[in-house]
């Protein structure tokens, strides 16, 4: 809870990515509050004021879970708002002259996301969540200590470039200082 609420401020990117991670630990957990709390949250030995609220923050997502039916996958709707409000703004900066360096970093990483697309069941997502979800799988691989083949680590290095960009201007757009009208 801390650390979403940290990463949210800093890096949208980072903060979903992490909030991904913690659906998959609740459903880990087979989203029972008493092994969350545990497996998770007593193992930090935090005090007890913070303890109860990190554990109703994780029981709340748990209810949000079953009531959206993601139990097994799938995200939470706060999350896909994350996803929702990154493709307005990516649409929006691919049609402003202000930005041409996101448009080339977009098209640098354009034939990659494509690429995952048809090697995924990406084929019903948009750009940006087979993007994250190319980005989660490499994440996720490197936790577990998989081998990653240097064309997937090259492949994601260009999409997470893309979206490390989009994630400045999302942060800058959020704090009002974003500017994307053309001067004319």
């Amino acid at each position: 809870m801390l650390v979403s609420r940290e990463l949210r401020k800093k890096n949208i990117a980072e903060y979903l990515l992490y909030m991904w991670q913690v659906e998959d630990l609740l459903r880990a957990n087979e989203l029972s509050l008493d092994k969350v709390k545990s497996n998770i949250v007593e193992p930090y030995a935090l005090p007890d004021e913070q303890s109860g609220e990190l554990l109703q923050w994780y029981a709340n997502l748990i209810d949000m879970m079953h009531q959206e039916d993601v139990k097994e996958k799938g995200h939470l709707q706060i999350n896909r708002n994350v996803i929702i409000n990154l493709t307005d703004l990516h649409l929006r900066l691919l049609k402003s002259p202000k930005v041409p360096f996101y448009s080339a970093a977009y098209y640098k990483a354009l034939p990659f996301i494509v690429e995952f697309r048809t090697k995924s069941d990406g084929r019903d997502k948009n750009e940006l969540e087979n993007c994250f979800d190319a980005l989660y799988m490499v994440w996720m691989m490197k936790l577990q200590k998989r081998a990653i083949n240097e064309e997937t680590l090259n492949a994601t290095a260009e999409i997470g470039k893309f979206i490390s960009m989009l994630s400045l201007y999302f942060k800058e757009d959020e704090e009002g200082k974003l500017d994307l009208e053309s001067e004319e």
